[in-house]
Parts: structure tokens; sequence; C-alpha cells
């Protein structure tokens, strides 16, 4: 390169100068010239270079460095003013030039390091860490938290830290180099992604809202079902509750016998008058094995069998009537409530059994053409040997029973069945379910109930 003297300062001697002169001052030249290195943008003087300066010709000044103009005065001067005034213009040629190497030294050390961050800053900072932002973007919206709304704020974060990033990364460029020099490419690249990422969280919060509002509507389908279960139940219950059937009782109560003794019964307090007919209906509910044992016995002075309805061990419920035996086809020890009539007739001894409305079996020659003795006890839960006591355990009664009630009669199939029912209230007009009709001994007990709404449980 070359080295030019500031406008106003001759590059080289004038003719006039002494011969003697000119080694020195040319030596002084490529003295200073010796420390300088190539401009930052010529491609010619790579680091390391050093400036060689050559003698032109005067009639070539004008296609190189432009020659300083030459101080006119008055009068000629002598050889040794001129030699003086050129000594002085070259110093000062000196300096300024050594002036102006020291401010390309400082300009060059300040662009060197300022195009090494450049350097460092696209290759690290630009695309190291727009990577290392989108993989974080991607790693965050893949693996999103259970909370949309931390998923939210964590994208919201992320994509104002990457905006604050580029703002700085735009005025560091701008104060490093000019905001010209920062690269097309680089600026559309950071812009575009900038945009990718705005739409992936875009998309992101969209897909959040959509599973929040199918959330909430699934949430509310479900709330909507069980409350509507929940009134159907509390409906249901509030109609058990009002006794909403068909059929009530007047006396709604039934007797506990829970074990199996000889001193739990109950006692109905009326008597029966002599019959030649009879229907005795009452509702059971028992498990008790072997054999349930005896639901109600009626003994009068001379025949504690009077009327015994019995399961005893092993062998099938039985009908006892002045001591005679029929077996009945009816199977009442599941545990569950069970209508159970008899009907019993004196003439030829005729008897049928229904179990829940339904006639199961009949039959006849059971103490044909006995009257019912009057004045007898009716007891409920056990077996009499004598009138009113004598009971044996194993021939107790174990379970619950309601509405004991007899008719002097014998009961249509299809009043029976209205009973059985619950579609019609019949109380028996010789014994009816009365609650001051009865009472219990030994730790039986009574308690309110309405046997058809119980009977509703087991089904």
């Amino acid at each position: 390169g070359r080295l030019c003297p500031r406008p106003g300062v001759p590059s080289e001697p004038s003719s006039r100068s002494p011969a003697g002169m000119l080694p020195v001052v040319a030596g002084l030249l490529l003295a200073v010239a010796a420390g300088g290195r190539g401009a930052p943008g010529d491609p010619e003087s790579p680091p390391g270079s050093r400036f060689v300066c050559t003698s032109l010709p005067l009639d070539a000044a004008g296609a190189g460095c432009p020659l300083p103009p030459v101080p006119m005065q008055g009068g000629a001067l002598s050889p040794e003013e001129e030699l003086k005034a050129t000594v002085l213009q070259l110093r000062e040629t000196v300096l300024q030039q050594k002036e102006t190497i020291g401010s390309q030294r400082e300009a060059i050390r300040e662009l060197t390091g300022k195009l090494s961050r450049c350097e460092s800053a696209d290759g690290k900072s630009d695309t190291g860490t727009w990577k290392k932002e989108l993989g974080r973007g991607k790693d965050t919206m893949g693996d999103l938290p259970r909370d949309p709304a931390q998923v939210i704020d964590q994208l919201s974060r992320t994509m104002q830290t990457l905006k604050d990033r580029l703002e700085s990364l735009e005025h560091q460029l701008r104060a490093n180099v000019s905001y010209a020099a920062l690269p097309n490419d680089l600026r559309e690249m950071l812009q575009r992604r900038l945009g990718d990422l705005e739409r992936q969280l875009l998309s992101k919060v969209a897909e959040l809202e959509d599973e929040k509002s199918l959330l909430h509507n699934e949430t509310s389908a479900h709330r909507h079902r069980t409350e509507t279960a929940l009134n159907a139940l509390l409906e249901r219950v509030s109609e058990l509750e009002k006794g909403n059937s068909a059929f009530k009782s007047p006396d709604e109560f039934k007797v506990s016998l829970p074990l199996r003794t000889n001193y739990l019964y109950g006692k109905v307090k009326k008597s029966l008058p002599e019959l030649y007919a009879f229907t005795v209906c009452l509702w059971l509910r028992s498990s008790a094995s072997p054999g349930i044992g005896t639901p109600f016995s009626y003994a009068v002075p001379g025949q504690a069998n009077e009327i015994v309805l019995i399961e005893w061990g092993n062998n099938p419920i039985e009908l006892l009537i002045n001591d005679k035996v029929a077996q009945l086809p009816l199977f009442i020890s599941d545990g569950k409530w069970h209508h159970v009539c008899i009907t019993w007739t004196t003439r030829d001894g005729m008897w049928e059994a229904f179990q829940d409305g339904e006639k199961l079996g009949t039959g006849e020659n059971l103490a044909p053409w006995h009257p019912i003795k009057p004045g007898g006890v009716l007891i409920l839960g056990q077996e009499q040997d004598t009138v009113g006591g004598r009971f044996d355990a194993t021939q107790a009664f174990v379970g619950e029973m309601s509405q004991f009630n007899i008719w002097d009669r014998v009961l249509k199939a299809e009043d029976i069945m209205n009973i059985a029912n619950c579609s019609t209230n019949m109380p028996g007009n010789i014994i009816p379910w009365v609650d001051n009709n009865v009472d219990v001994f030994g730790g039986a007990t009574k308690w309110p109930v309405e046997t058809c709404e119980e009977r509703l449980l087991d089904l």
C-alpha cells in the first residue's frame, strides 16, 4: 500500500534540496512506515504486511498522492533557508504520519475485536442460542405440565425472553457496526424463527383452551348425570318415606324373634270363636336352618295342636288341625319376605296353600267335619305342648313376621292375590293385625315397618 502525506505537506524534498539530505529523509519515512499494517478493508494487505514508500516523479504525483502546495514567498530563498524549511516540513510530515499510523492501529485493533465478537455472536449467540431456545421451546411444548395455566405462563416467559434477546442483539449489532451491516439473511432467519415460535405458541394455547373446554364439558356432563341419579334416588326415598303404595295397613309393625329359644314369643290377646272354616294369612321372613320353626300355634284345653303351622328339622312345612297333618308345598326359608295364606274348611277337610299370591297346593281329608274349638290361646313363634306353655326351643320360629290375620271363611284366590301384591287392605275379621292386640315376651320385639315396602328391597 501507499502512505500519502496529509494535504499541505510535501511527500518528498524539492529538487533543490541538497543531495546529502535525501537518504536521511527516506530512511526516516521507511522507519515510520515499517510499523504500519494494511488497512482493515484492503484485501491485498494481510496481517503482518508492511507499507513500502517509493519516490514518484513530479509529473506522476497526480495519479498517486496529491502534491501539497509549495509555499510561495516574495523572494528567492538561499539554499540554507530553503533546506531548513524543507526539514521543518518533513519533520511535521513525519509527526503527522506517526499520528495517522497510531490512530489507524487503534482503529484496526477496535475493528478486529468487534469483528471477533460479531463472528462469535454469529457462531454461538445467534445460531447456538436460537437452536437452544428453539429446542427448549420444543421440549417445553412436548412435555407439558398438567396445569394449563403453568404451560401458558412458561411459554409466554420463553417468548418474552426470546424477544428481549433479539432486541438486545439488534442493539448490540447496531452499536458495534452500523445497522445496515447486519446481514439481511440473518435478520430474516431470526424473524422467521421468531414467527414460527409465535405460531407454535398460539397453536399450543388454542389446544390448551380446547382441552380445557372439553374437560369442562365432560365435567359438567358427569355432574349432571350424578345430580340426576341423586335426584332420582332422593325422589324414590321420599316416596318410600311417604308410603306411596296403594296398600297401607292400620298398624305397620313386625314381630322379631331373632333367637331359637323357648322363651321368645308373641301372644295374641284375642281368642278364636268356634270355626267351621278359616283363612290364615301372614308375612314371613326367615333363613333359619334346619327348618324355620313354628310361626304360630293355637291350643285349646284337651288339644295342644288344634291349629299349628310348623317347619321342624328337615321335614317340609306342615299344617296340623286337631293333631292331623298335611304337608304343604311351600318354600319360605330363603331369608326374603314371603306372603303365606292357608285356607281350610271342615267340609271334607279341604285345604289350600298360597305363597306370594299363587296357589301351590291343595288337598282334603284334613280333620274333616271337625269344628275348631273356641277359647284357646294363640301364640306366635312357639309350639305349645299345653295351653299357653311348655315350649320346645327346637321348634321355635326364628325370623320376623307381620300382618297375621284370620278370617272365619275361605277367601277367594283373587282376594289372596290382591293382599299378596299389596293392592288391597283386608284385615282379618276374627283376628286383625293390630298393635294393641299383640304382646311380646322374653326379648321378642315389635318394630314399626311397612312390610310391602320392605319386600321391594328383597327383589
